[in-house]
């Protein structure tokens, strides 16, 4: 590819997604604008319940009825799982500037030991690959920022835009100057909406969704890939489970491995799977264990992640992770390895 197509497709991209910024800001920001505000919610339902409750009933108490109240009208829930319980919290906090909303799980594992750190991806780049180790520090931070709340489409729903980093860090390799090995960088934009579907007095839910997922290198060691896909919600009191297919958006093939145009990772439908089934359960308001499993059943490549969070003190939470399979990271996303690593949690899952 010359120069100068190189430049007009760059070009032309930037373009595609400035206009698709623009039309998305155009339909979403009235409902921005206009929705109402979950804390004037929960004011005007104070005010009314505080005329006619028992006067023996504490604020506290009346505050939690009003937003049990407020959900269950808009969300058209049964029972409060925790799932809901989440949204309730997010919900009192969602346009506060001074709040950062949690994504997805938010930690930091000083230590992680593999069986089998990736050498093979880094064998022409510098001299990393004679030098790393099978331990180093590993951490993720996730937020998201609601970009509409109320009814856009049915009642509850709710439009976010997520980011999530994860970093691998060889931090106890002090030869090649503790570098970061892998970071993964993964924006998405989400559509949630709770389901009128009930089974066994649970909650159902769905979220539609784009994301795009890189590690910001470039040539040899570039990984991304590009998605939408659909994820189902299920929420019965302390339990909650996902199932969430997608679909990788082709990309163009590459003319070499030196090309900075096309696909950097052809074949990684092939260790990823098409799908993601997440479980977790809240025991005793103080533990929380999960699972996430991937499987790619034609090719018997897959995943699986279990953790497990613990109170330590204060607010402060441990963290314990396992990982057996491919794709922990997209560099390592034909890599099979087991990993375990321990440290704090900043966020809960639930």
């Amino acid at each position: 590819m010359s120069k100068q197509s190189y430049f007009l497709k760059t070009h032309l991209d930037m373009l595609k997604l400035f206009v698709s910024s623009f039309a998305l800001l155009f339909f979403i920001l009235p409902s921005f604008l206009y929705a109402q505000s979950f804390d004037e919610l929960i004011q005007s339902c104070l005010l009314e319940t505080i005329k006619s409750t028992d006067k023996t009933q504490t604020l506290l108490q009346i505050e939690e009825l009003c937003e049990r109240k407020i959900i269950k009208k808009e969300l058209g829930t049964k029972e409060i799982g925790v799932i809901t319980a989440r949204m309730i919290k997010e919900r009192k906090s969602a346009f506060n500037p001074y709040v950062i909303t949690p994504h997805k799980m938010n930690y930091i594992l000083p230590v992680t030991i593999t069986d089998e750190i990736n050498t093979e991806s880094y064998e022409k780049f510098s001299n990393w690959a004679e030098n790393l180790k099978d331990i180093e520090a590993k951490f993720q931070i996730s937020i998201k920022v609601p970009l509409a709340t109320g009814s856009l489409l049915t009642k509850g729903d709710q439009l976010f835009f997520g980011f999530t980093i994860a970093s691998w860090w060889q931090l106890y390799t002090e030869s090649i100057s503790r570098p970061f090995r892998e970071t993964n960088y993964q924006p998405e934009l989400f559509y949630i909406a709770p389901i009128d579907w009930h089974p066994f007095d649970s909650n159902t839910g769905i979220v539609f969704g784009f994301e795009h997922q890189s590690n910001g290198r470039s040539q040899i060691i570039s990984r991304s890939w590009n998605r939408v896909y659909v994820n189902f919600l299920f929420e019965k009191n302390d339990f909650a489970l996902s199932f969430r297919p997608w679909y990788r958006i082709p990309e163009d093939e590459k003319e070499n491995d030196l090309n900075a145009v096309g696909d950097d990772n052809p074949d990684i439908g092939k260790y990823m799977g098409h799908f993601e089934l997440g479980l977790a359960y809240k025991w005793r308001k103080e533990y929380e264990f999960s699972m996430k499993l991937r499987e790619n059943f034609s090719e018997h490549h897959g995943a699986v992640e279990l953790g497990v969070t613990f109170p330590l003190w204060g607010k402060l939470r441990g963290y314990a992770q396992y990982f057996s399979g491919y794709g922990e990271s997209l560099i390592d996303y034909n890599h099979k390895q087991q990993r375990f690593g321990i440290g704090f949690a900043l966020t809960d899952i639930l």
